[in-house]
């Protein structure tokens, strides 16, 4: 894939393109945050001033202050998102940090089944106002989001160009419907004092439980850090100035007209709709529901992102990943794709409108980014930052997070079980994998490449055994060319010798940084084995076999091996040598003392397993010179069995 560096530098081109792909689940807040504000209550003066006021001071503090600010960053050479900051505070080994990493990613997933439902619904719902006899939306939201997500599978290039303009026109229709209601009313300013927030929590009944609706303004936030790869900050930065002021113009515009309603007594339904004139009405459904599709396609693109990302770091089963173009960044995971939109289409059937999915959305939100934030804090602290100023940039960024968490809780038992329920399914799926390959590295057992070089040379002279080609390769776990996969050595001398001409070892290791392929070579034995390691970005493809082949050739070249076939009829023509790559797939040893537990996690992890690709397709292998073996481990000793000889 290319670099997308000259998407990052800064330019009109960049900042429209941030505009289409960055903001728009942040950008379509305004149809329904302020709707959740004053559902079901009688309009007030400290309602919707303090509701307002708690909008702009989200706005401000969690958006601008922690993802704009701070979050963007901590940048990963470039990358952002929850695995992004994971790898760069994994280098400092410290355990605890996988969990936030593995909640975060499963609260973002689940954020995919509603995200899109409540961003099309409530664009949709626009057509009662000019239709009252639609009763209900539901077969048109079904049939939009069937359309999003078969769409997937083609690529977003073909109208990807047209993201930026279309959101460009939404924010400008929603800022300039909002000044002008501001004009009519410019008291409503008075909510930027932050006296009407507090008040709101502290006096207003029930305000604190407001702080859930309020939440819904910045549910975009963690999405504009994820998408920092494909930007750059500087035109994240700079789009979010003109996203920002159209966002407030729009949420202090919904608030005059809903304080105009107050004096004169006007019966209240979506505001965002209510304040359009009704001859816009059908122009602002139609641009409604566009930005809700954008917003959907970027929620979806960073879900299948975020997936491609935890299997790259060996967090989650290898799933088929296609590339539908050449853009760096753009893929497309099937059984991600239709898991996603079973899950959409049941919310939209549970929830049937988008007032009662405002029930379900937001909490597994502020989950993700309570778990950003432990893991951004830690990285500036090891970054040398003060210990005084993390402590207190933590607390206080808590302090804020915390109140929307406990808010969000009041809706647990009105849907947030829903996502809730999918987000600790996934986690527990997550962890279960990875607690599993801990378990079978852990007992995955190494021994020195020395003590078996003349068993090795041995082996390669005796014409008595069969050759098994005349290039063996293995995949192995051992890091280093002292070291070998115990493994390895059970399957050429014990299982089935298998005599070579040349054996390869080659070891695949992940890195902290997001791109970037390396690779090097130590000579076991001259001209007869090789220790190879290649080092992938966590987001670069695998493609083993492909880097393996460039890596002979240099070798080739260096004089280093030689790739003629050795097979006498063969070499007389000059015909190239064969090569035959051994996957090792490990399984536990049926007689192994193994805990309830370790048996629990090594059932679920072969479940899961079971949905994921081959180990040879994750490693960009020819399944035509590929052979997967079934070789055992040990987790625990044996179990003591007493036998007596009559």
């Amino acid at each position: 894939m290319s670099d997308n560096s000259n998407l990052h530098k800064l330019s009109t081109a960049g900042v429209l393109i941030t505009l289409g792909i960055i903001f728009g689940d942040i950008g379509t807040s305004p149809i329904y945050v302020l709707s959740a504000i004053i559902h079901d209550k009688s309009l007030s003066e400290e309602l919707i001033l303090g509701g307002l006021s708690c909008v702009f001071w989200t706005l401000m503090i969690v958006t601008s202050f922690k993802y704009v600010y701070l979050a963007l960053n901590a940048d990963n050479r470039g990358e952002g998102g929850i695995f992004a900051l994971y790898a760069l505070v994994r280098r400092y080994k410290v355990k605890w940090m996988i969990f936030p990493a593995l909640i975060g990613c499963a609260s973002l997933i689940a954020d995919g089944f509603i995200t899109p439902p409540i961003s099309i619904s409530s664009a949709v719902e626009g057509l009662r106002l000019i239709n009252p006899d639609i009763t209900t939306v539901v077969p048109i939201v079904i049939v939009i989001l069937a359309g999003l997500f078969i769409f997937q599978q083609f690529g977003t290039r073909i109208v990807g160009g047209i993201f930026g303009p279309v959101m460009t026109v939404w924010f400008l229709m929603i800022g300039g419907l909002g000044f002008m209601e501001i004009l009519k009313n410019p008291s409503v300013l008075r909510a930027l004092n932050p006296y009407w927030a507090i008040h709101l929590l502290v006096a207003y009944k029930g305000g604190f439980w407001l702080l859930g609706a309020v939440f819904l303004c910045t549910t975009g936030g963690e999405a504009l850090y994820s998408d920092l790869g494909h930007c750059g900050k500087q035109n994240i930065r700079v789009s979010w100035i003109f996203v920002l002021v159209c966002l407030l113009l729009n949420y202090f515009g919904q608030s005059a007209y809903l304080m105009d309603c107050m004096g004169r007594g006007c019966p209240i339904g979506a505001p965002f709709y209510d304040m359009m004139p009704r001859w816009f009405l059908p122009i602002g459904v139609a641009v409604a529901t566009m930005a809700t599709i954008i917003a959907s396609q970027a929620l979806i693109s960073g879900c299948f992102t975020l997936v491609n990302e935890a299997m790259k770091l060996r967090l989650w089963a290898n799933l088929k990943v296609i590339y539908p173009t050449n853009y760096q960044g753009q893929m497309y995971i099937p059984f991600i794709n239709w898991f996603l939109f079973i899950g959409c289409v049941g919310v939209v059937l549970l929830f049937q409108e988008s007032s009662k999915m405002e029930a379900a959305y937001g909490l597994a939100i502020i989950i993700n980014m309570l778990m950003t934030t432990a893991l951004l804090t830690y990285h500036l602290y090891v970054k040398g930052k003060p210990l005084g100023l993390v402590i207190a940039l933590g607390a206080f960024l808590y302090a804020i997070e915390g109140a929307f968490f406990v808010s969000n809780l009041e809706k647990f038992p009105h849907g947030g079980w829903f996502t809730t329920l999918i987000a600790v399914t996934l986690f527990f799926a997550m962890y279960i994998f990875y607690r599993a390959r801990l378990l079978r590295k852990k007992h995955t057992e190494f021994v020195k490449v020395k003590d078996y070089i003349e068993s090795l040379k041995d082996l390669m002279a005796d014409e008595t055994i069969p050759m098994e080609a005349n290039n063996l390769v293995y995949m192995s776990m051992a890091s280093d060319k002292d070291h070998i996969d115990s493994n390895i050595i059970y399957s050429i001398f014990r299982k089935h010798p298998k005599r070579a001409n040349i054996y390869w070892f080659i070891h695949v290791d992940i890195s902290n940084d997001p791109y970037g392929i390396k690779y090097g070579v130590d000579t076991i034995l001259p001209g007869r084995c090789f220790f190879i390691k290649l080092s992938f970005g966590f987001k670069v493809e695998h493609k083993v076999n492909l880097m393996f082949t460039k890596i002979v050739e240099e070798l080739v070249k260096g004089g280093e091996v030689d790739e003629v076939s050795h097979y006498p009829s063969l070499r007389k023509h000059n015909m190239p040598a064969d090569f035959k790559f051994i996957i090792l797939n490990s399984r536990v040893a049926i007689d192994d003392a193994i805990t309830p537990f370790d048996q629990f996690v090594i059932k679920s992890y072969r479940m899961i397993k079971s949905i994921s690709l081959s180990a040879s397709e994750d490693f960009g292998l020819e399944l035509t010179n590929v052979e997967e073996e079934m070789v055992p481990i040990r987790i625990r000793g044996t179990k003591q069995i007493k036998l007596e000889r009559r």
